[in-house]
């Protein structure tokens, strides 16, 4: 692949579903977090973030040279647009960088009566080519999230004929339907989905039925059926080639997961902040190691595939059939203290876990270690064989020295 230009470090940009995944994401190599606001997001659900909590974030990004988005990403309706101008004053003078949004009615009011706060076009809007690019670039976005379905060569080709920034997806859950535009959950949970109430009714499990007459319902035999997930499609993974999303231009490379733990939020920051440091510093030599491919496989939730940048998805890309086995990882606490002259840590416990198990401690650059449990206090310090009780406190020897902020996870 031929560099017309000198490369550019793109930036990591991770999902903070919460304060904690926030300061989570920025502390484990995160440049920049996409949150929710109270208002025009498409995330119900995750903990989104009120101006105070706004505030505090933007103070920690701010202290870690980090930067906060807002996803304000919803399609309105007649009548959701009330209230937009002020709430995009309010994050503006706030100190957020940027707002993301795919509707042009809220892209519009903050442009017009919030001046001064940069706009990104949501994948929501289907971005897929450099004249989409240009209309958007001409309005005043600085920004575009390109939709999921361009390919690479696309990429390329956009690169080439405008000169908006370029946000594209590498990590994370793929919607099953085109950008995202999906009324299945509206149809089955009575959520809107473009209104910020998805369901996610493409993942469940289904029950398959023979109609042959159109009246007749005869249920599929289980072993006829190896698969309840019809529609789900697998996740998406581009850690084996950062070199082309970086060749290519493109300026910040998105995380998917507003929702997912801080487990999987420090966990593929942190590789993708490894890999994206190894390859800047030399290009030529660079080679993706198996170590960062086996480090994300312990947060996977479904397979992985390279999503559209390379071909055209086939049923390979969805959760049908065999797969291959993941192996699973469970959270079970995080450092809160550790004292370098007892090498004693104290642990924040937030998965049962005993003395005889083995864990790993992992924390920012990619450290980690592996050890067994061979003692456990609480806070009165009496000496306990389990740690059952959520988010309890206790006490542990380590065989390295750790960090506060590093994490504590075991196999399942």
């Amino acid at each position: 692949m031929t560099v017309k230009q000198a490369l550019k470090r793109p930036e990591i940009l991770a999902p903070a579903g919460t304060l904690e995944k926030l300061k989570t994401a920025i502390s484990y190599g995160a440049d920049a977090v996409y949150i929710g606001g109270n208002a025009y997001g498409l995330r119900s659900r995750a903990g989104n973030f009120s101006f105070a909590e706004m505030a505090e974030g933007i103070k920690y990004a701010n202290d870690h040279h980090a930067k906060v988005y807002v996803a304000a990403n919803m399609v309105t309706h007649e009548g959701n647009q009330a209230g937009a101008g002020e709430f995009f004053r309010e994050i503006r003078d706030l100190g957020i960088s940027a707002v993301i949004i795919s509707d042009p009615a809220l892209v519009e009011i903050c442009i017009t009566e919030a001046p001064g706060l940069a706009v990104h076009l949501s994948t929501q809007a289907s971005a897929t080519n450099y004249e989409t690019l240009e209309f958007w670039r001409e309005e005043g976005l600085e920004r575009v999230v390109l939709a999921r379905e361009v390919s690479m060569e696309e990429v390329a080709e956009i690169r080439k004929h405008t000169s908006v920034e370029l946000e594209a997806f590498i990590h994370g859950a793929m919607c099953i339907s085109y950008s995202g535009r999906c009324t299945l959950s509206n149809h089955m949970s009575m959520r809107d989905a473009n209104r910020g109430g998805c369901s996610q009714s493409c993942r469940w499990k289904y029950e398959l039925f023979d109609l042959p007459f159109g009246t007749e319902r005869n249920r599929l035999t289980p072993s006829s059926v190896s698969e309840k997930f019809s529609m789900s499609a697998v996740d998406l993974s581009m850690i084996e080639h950062l070199p082309d999303l970086i060749e290519n231009g493109v300026d910040s490379l998105k995380i998917e997961g507003r929702m997912k733990s801080i487990h999987y939020v420090s966990t593929v920051a942190n590789v993708y902040k490894k890999a994206v440091d190894s390859y800047m510093a030399d290009p030529k030599n660079y080679i993706c190691k198996q170590e960062w491919i086996d480090e994300l496989w312990k947060v996977a939730q479904r397979e992985l595939s390279t999503g559209f940048y390379y071909h055209t998805p086939t049923e390979n890309e969805q959760l049908f059939g065999p797969r291959r086995k993941i192996p699973q990882y469970k959270f079970i606490g995080e450092v809160l203290n550790y004292d370098e002259d007892t090498h004693i840590a104290t642990i924040r416990q937030r998965n049962v876990f005993s003395v005889g198990d083995d864990i790993e401690f992992y924390g920012p650059g990619l450290r980690h270690f592996t050890q067994q449990v061979t003692e456990m206090r609480n806070e009165q310090q009496e000496i306990i064989d389990r740690a059952p009780h959520p988010m309890m406190l206790l006490t542990m020897p380590v065989t390295q020295p750790v960090q506060v902020g590093d994490m504590v996870r075991k196999r399942k």
